[in-house]
């Protein structure tokens, strides 16, 4: 017969991974406010270059209009960011994870 052993499988390929025994809705509540954090403070400088641009681009039409560029850009991604959020908890009110609505707590 060609029958395997079931005892033989192995259930875990790491099993000292840190995240082991964990749902996947407990990683993703454990790594989601390292991603906002991180993403906010990206947006923040993202701007600020922008702003500095703006402020030493000395009358250059070329330099103004790449400043307002990434001035524009770094407003969409802040409202990106803002609507990723809400997606976030209404999908953890959805699915019923409240580790994911309370990430910031």
């Amino acid at each position: 017969m060609l029958a395997q052993d079931l005892n033989a499988i192995q259930t875990s390929a790491i099993p000292t991974f840190a995240f082991s025994g964990k749902t996947l809705g407990d990683i993703i509540s454990a790594i989601l406010p390292y991603i906002f954090t991180i993403s906010g403070i990206l947006v923040l400088l993202y701007f600020l270059v922008g702003g500095f641009q703006l402020m030493f681009a000395g009358g250059d039409p070329k330099k103004v209009q790449g400043a307002w560029v990434k001035i524009t850009n770094a407003l969409i991604g802040f409202v990106i960011i803002i609507l990723a959020y809400f997606l976030t908890q209404l999908f953890g009110k959805i699915l019923n994870i409240p580790k994911i609505m309370n990430i910031f707590q």
